[in-house]
């Protein structure tokens, strides 16, 4: 094994007799737990991650029965920094973890301080052979947003949690203080980057306010993960949400206090144990200083 580049074994599989030989890239796929796609298995066999009979295995090689395929994982991993900040952690287990995102932090990028460097001090480290060396938020959330983010902890959850994202498989709830008249309940389904996008929303509850006519505490679904969707929607139909300087109406942006908006709820199935996993968080202290007790004990 190569020194300068340390792989990690995940899996290995011996090929039964098979009819006539087949190449390498389509033999693949299907085969092993960690990766299941077709691009998946291709990229990795371009990484080298995939030996067969002990050499590293190229797309064009031909699978003719009796060998072992044997898939890796790098342990080489560009050098990122990890901060101090403790975060809620509101479901671990070996596969994977949700965490409460507190707003005003990025989820990921080139930055020092974003959530995924903060994530190795939070969370335990998985015991299963495709481990992570750290663990990897699966959606992001706007740097201004608090709420619900999913991590993946192990390269088969990873590929797993991505591909019920994008099934749509996942239910992403948020509660917003919107202000205006606003309808009981609607669907906005315009465009957001020419790309389709839908936005449901519920109105719990509106109080009177001298500033912005109206306060209402709104539960929002996000049937698509477009950037900055829900903002761009809220706005469009005239209720814009407390506090975002971006897409607020000229004359009623809060300043200082912040984007009235929290990822509340998750609601997917367990791609490993397979059960139906419900995972809902507090709305921030921001929202309890707005509206009654009894409101905010009832979102």
């Amino acid at each position: 094994m190569n020194v300068e580049n340390p792989l990690l074994k995940l899996e290995s599989y011996k090929v039964p007799a098979v009819e006539k030989e087949i190449r390498l890239s389509d033999f693949v796929p299907g085969i092993f737990k960690t990766i299941r796609s077709k691009k998946g298995m291709k990229n990795a066999i371009k990484k080298g991650l995939v030996k067969v009979n002990g050499d590293r295995g190229y797309t064009a090689d031909y699978i003719r029965g009796g060998e072992i395929i044997e898939l890796y994982q790098s342990q080489n991993q560009i050098k990122r920094p990890v901060i101090e900040l403790q975060l809620e952690v509101v479901y671990e287990d070996d596969h994977l973890a949700i965490v409460n995102k507190p707003a005003g932090i990025v989820v990921s990028g080139n930055k020092k301080w974003t959530l995924q460097n903060a994530l190795e001090n939070n969370l335990a480290k998985s015991s299963q052979d495709d481990a992570l060396q750290r663990p990897e938020p699966i959606h992001r959330l706007d740097y201004a947003t608090s709420g619900a983010v999913l991590i993946g902890k192990t390269s088969q959850a990873v590929t797993a949690l991505n591909k019920l994202f994008e099934e749509r498989k996942v239910e992403k709830t948020y509660h917003a203080v919107t202000i205006g008249v606003m309808n009981e309940r609607g669907i906005v389904k315009t465009k957001v980057d020419n790309k389709s996008a839908e936005t449901e929303y519920m109105l719990l509850h509106k109080l009177l306010s001298p500033r912005f006519t109206f306060l209402n505490l709104t539960e929002i679904k996000a049937r698509s993960g477009r950037r900055h969707q829900i903002r761009i929607h809220m706005s469009e139909i005239g209720n814009p949400i407390l506090g975002d300087l971006d897409y607020g109406k000229k004359g009623l942006k809060l300043k200082g206090k912040g984007l009235f908006l929290h990822a509340s709820s998750l609601q997917f199935r367990h791609p490993i144990s397979r059960t139906n996993l419900i995972i809902r968080l507090p709305l921030p202290k921001k929202f309890k200083k707005l509206f009654p007790e009894e409101w905010i004990n009832e979102s």
